[in-house]
């Protein structure tokens, strides 16, 4: 099997078992968001480290331990992590589904509005009529709802700022992983000492919840280390196309087995977030293309995509 295909087989692994994470989490709904979050920081810490014991590869961490800068960075990315896998899970627990879908769709989008406002990189023009058109769903489903749909924003913006954050750190996955829930493990440990003494946890009472509860280390880093495995081996522009499978996996969930309403004027609203990405994925494959052809007659490696143009956080 040549690299190329078992990068795409990981791609594939990745964004599969993130589309259908929300199954696990009504699995584990008894638990209530912040349990399962907590257990999900915890046992992603002991899974991790248990790996880079195996494969040793402590070093690195070390290394990055004596960097204080890059440690307050990471607690930054940290953060931003937990605020997303809360909402995440808050959306999935409180039956919206779909709006948790709506968030990874428009997060290529808010990838490129940080791309500009941050990196101050130059949009194209397809670009900011992407970013338009994504800005008009964004009123439609508004008025759809009644409120802004702030699940879908909270996800959108924390992961894409996650994914900033990280491009700049550049981490292994792995050890990425470790430090960042690191980070957050000290507090959630504690939370879940003191839930025991609470007649609130579901941990322990049930074998089923707590065997699943266990298993989200699992749940947390291998779709995070498969997806580590696709980006060292295919095309960032594939990758880019890839990631809409998790969002279209989570929107079939919520209407199809959930069943969640799609009222028309939300359908319209999701109408128009697609067309948005149709047009920012159509206009990178294209600029991708140009950047290789340029390379090619100038004899030279091809050029990094930039953080705005790629629209994949990491």
């Amino acid at each position: 099997m040549t690299e190329l295909r078992k990068g795409y087989l990981f791609g594939l692994g990745a964004y599969l078992l993130w589309g259908f994470m929300p199954i696990y989490i009504k699995q584990v709904h008894e638990a209530g968001s912040v349990e399962i979050l907590a257990h999900r920081v915890v046992w992603s810490v002991v899974l991790v480290a248990l790996l880079l014991a195996v494969r040793k590869r402590w070093g690195q961490v070390l290394i990055l331990l004596k960097r204080p800068r890059a440690l307050a960075a990471i607690a930054f990315a940290a953060v931003l992590l937990a605020a997303n896998w809360w909402m995440y899970i808050y959306g999935v627990n409180t039956d919206r589904v779909v709006e948790t879908a709506l968030g990874y769709f428009i997060n290529p989008l808010v990838t490129v509005v940080l791309g500009v406002t941050v990196l101050r990189e130059r949009l194209r023009p397809a670009q900011w009529l992407a970013v338009g058109i994504g800005a008009a769903a964004v009123a439609v489903l508004t008025v759809d709802y009644g409120r802004l749909p702030y699940i879908a924003l909270t996800l959108a913006v924390s992961f894409a700022g996650y994914g900033l954050v990280k491009k700049r750190l550049r981490l292994g996955a792995a050890e990425g992983l470790l430090v960042e829930s690191g980070v957050l493990a000290v507090p959630c440990l504690a939370y879940l000492l003191w839930l025991t003494t609470t007649p609130r946890t579901a941990f322990g009472d049930n074998v089923h919840i707590t065997v699943l509860l266990v298993a989200a280390g699992a749940v947390t880093a291998v779709p995070l280390l498969f997806f580590a495995g696709a980006a060292n081996r295919i095309p960032l522009t594939a990758l880019g196309i890839l990631q809409y499978l998790t969002p279209t996996l989570q929107l079939a969930l919520g209407v199809f087995l959930f069943h969640e309403p799609m009222p028309p004027a939300r359908l319209a609203g999701f109408a128009l977030v697609w067309l948005a990405l149709v047009v920012f994925t159509a206009d990178g494959i294209r600029a991708a293309r140009q950047t290789g052809r340029a390379s090619r007659d100038k004899d030279s490696p091809a050029q990094g995509t930039s953080y705005a143009s790629s629209g994949v956080p990491s």
